[in-house]
């Protein structure tokens, strides 16, 4: 039988929230999007990038891969950020390694560098996001899970 939910750190993930998987891995929606943006998520919780096994970081990677070609199209973007932050000093918000798969276009940014403030957050003593680091024009909110699931679906179809 298949779970309703995957784990994301303390995190439980309605399965239609996620778009992909593999045995070891599984891509799904950003909550609060910086641009288009979606997170690569091993399947077993791990904390730091450096304790998962070789088999777990080539799936990561292959999944990231493919997950960002086809995300790139999609958005008619011309290049990709990936971006892992390993560990709380890094800016690591969720203790489950992940990698943000943002397709990027020209100019998304006022400067290209910006995308690395805007995925960072402060956290207050519950885990809870709080505020941006980055002053962008308009304050991301969280999406709705109807929202999430249906760009989800959207994913999904590029897959088949």
């Amino acid at each position: 039988m298949v779970s309703e939910y995957y784990t994301f750190g303390p995190h439980k993930i309605h399965r239609k929230l996620i778009f992909y998987t593999t045995n070891l891995s599984y891509a799904m929606v950003n909550l609060r999007p910086v641009v288009p943006d979606v997170l690569a998520i091993p399947k077993r919780e791990v904390k730091r990038f450096v304790d998962l096994s070789r088999d777990e970081i080539c799936d990561l990677w292959l999944t990231t891969q493919l997950i960002g070609g086809k995300l790139e199209l999609f958005h008619n973007a011309s290049s990709l950020t990936l971006n892992i932050q390993d560990g709380p000093e890094a800016g690591q918000t969720v203790p489950h390694v992940h990698i943000h798969v943002i397709p990027r276009k020209a100019q998304d940014f006022e400067r290209n560098y910006e995308i690395y403030n805007a995925v960072k957050f402060f956290m207050d003593e519950n885990d809870r996001v709080m505020k941006q680091h980055i002053d962008l024009d308009e304050k991301r909110k969280d999406r709705s899970f109807e929202e999430m699931a249906q760009e989800a679906d959207q994913y999904t179809r590029l897959f088949f």
